[in-house]
């Protein structure tokens, strides 16, 4: 089980702050496409992952019992 946590405008995209799957083997620009399509997020290619608390590249490969934060970028004024 994969464990993603959502932050900021995300949270209120997908109506929660977190979601359990099972999607081992996965790397985080696989996950975040899988995001787009299945739960309609969306300008995820913009969005900072990281992987148990590590900042991680689109390349890193998702193993069971990872926690994946997805952080958008942020504005201010």
């Amino acid at each position: 089980m994969i464990k993603i946590l959502f932050f900021a405008r995300l949270q209120e995209e997908i109506g929660k702050d977190s979601l359990n799957i099972e999607k081992a083997g996965l790397t985080v620009n696989q996950l975040k496409q899988w995001l787009e399509k299945e739960h309609g997020l969306h300008s995820l290619d913009q969005t900072m992952a990281a992987v148990n608390e590590d900042y991680a590249d689109g390349s890193e490969v998702l193993k069971e019992g990872d926690t994946v934060a997805l952080i958008p970028p942020v504005s201010g004024g």
